[in-house]
């Protein structure tokens, strides 16, 4: 039997009413597929709702998990607001437009120029206690902590590459799965062993506009009977097909060779993949759901999406949807051969997938754990 090297998770969440995820004008993202308009969940969105889950799936509920921040903030509160507490303002404020560089780019003394920057907690400790040397080290003299954190900046690079190779998860847990880019240190970027593509409704667009008043509670009798406030927003509704993969090889490398918590990893985000729900709105529309139909693939084969079973749109029921998948899978193993192992889940039992056994998302979960703590044993 064949190593695994690739996991893949495809899922089906089915939503009412909700607005899962907008664009920069309020309205819910969309994409064209088959001919058709197809209501959108982002990959980025996704990530992020998993990765601040808390839940009792939480990654960093993980024993030996690292935490990390995402932030344009992280110098300026992490590293240089400590000092100010204890040292010279115009001490503090020459360090700070160093470090503001040397870890955002060359325009990092902006706050404008910066982008939110994924940096884990041992990299946050190291910057704050160097940044708390050249303060001591030149406590009265603003001039020369500023020559003394210039020349700091020129070997910083090569002092937190020293700390990435020598400290376990460096850049957080979340790096280690999802990577990242640091646009001002190639060599601290990190490759994600999570690939995650954007969801979409496996049938054309549901979507319709909501209007919406609010009445003052204090109005008098007399008063406007009319609304005090008039509003419209878009609500959607829909099935969602979710692509996930893990490369396992490149998860085991960023957990720093530990496959133990390489299939806890996993284990947990089946969990969260499968009962996670973006969303915004949520006080108006509660857009919390679990997913209807989960199937795990593991092998060493490159990973295929299974979206091309909707290239097509189907009628908006799950039973259609199992099947278009079923069908599909079927098609692609008689075109390809069948080299993956499978486990599947489904609330309703429409259709069963080939070749593999279903199971319940606490086994299932548990299953793509194991296969990628033990090299895919059966």
């Amino acid at each position: 039997m064949s190593d695994t090297r690739f996991l893949q998770i495809h899922t089906l969440h089915s939503y009412s009413a909700a607005l899962l995820n907008r664009d920069d004008s309020g309205h819910a993202k969309r994409m064209n597929y088959g001919g058709k308009t197809r209501t959108r969940i982002s990959s980025q969105c996704l990530k992020r709702h998993w990765r601040v889950a808390d839940s009792a799936d939480a990654l960093d509920r993980i024993n030996g998990a690292v935490a990390a921040v995402r932030s344009r903030e992280t110098v300026t509160r992490r590293v240089i607001q400590p000092l100010r507490e204890r040292h010279d303002a115009a001490v503090v404020d020459a360090i700070e437009g160093a470090f503001q560089m040397a870890v955002y780019g060359d325009k990092g003394d902006r706050r404008s120029n910066r982008q939110p920057l994924l940096l884990g907690e041992p990299e946050i400790a190291y910057l704050g206690k160097e940044a708390r040397r050249l303060a001591e080290e030149h406590a009265s003299d603003p001039a020369s902590a500023e020559k003394a954190a210039k020349a700091w900046v020129k070997n910083s690079r090569a002092n937190l590459k020293a700390l990435r190779d020598s400290t376990r998860l460096p850049g957080g847990l979340v790096s280690a799965l999802f990577g990242r880019m640091v646009t001002s240190d190639p060599e601290a970027n990190i490759d994600a062993a999570v690939h995650v593509a954007h969801a979409f409704t496996v049938h054309a667009e549901e979507s319709e506009s909501d209007y919406f008043t609010v009445v003052d509670d204090l109005a008098l009798a007399e008063d406007d009977p009319g609304a005090d406030h008039i509003g419209e927003t878009e609500l959607t509704s829909g099935i969602f097909y979710g692509y996930v993969v893990v490369d396992r090889r490149m998860l085991v490398d960023n957990l720093g060779g530990d496959e133990v918590m390489a299939g806890t990893v996993t284990e947990r985000l089946v969990h969260l993949i499968a009962t996670v729900s973006p969303g915004a709105k949520l006080g108006s529309t509660a857009p919390y759901g679990y997913a209807s139909w989960v199937l795990i693939e593991a092998g060493d084969r490159q990973p295929r999406s299974l979206a091309e079973a909707f290239r097509d749109p189907c009628r908006p029921t799950m039973r259609t949807a199992e099947e278009a998948v079923r069908d599909h899978l079927t098609s692609v193993d008689a075109a390809f051969g069948t080299d993956e192992r499978r486990r599947w889940m489904s609330v309703s039992g429409h259709a069963d997938m080939p070749g593999g056994e279903k199971l319940s998302l606490p086994n299932l979960a548990a299953w793509a754990g194991g296969q990628i703590a033990s090299q895919g044993s059966c």
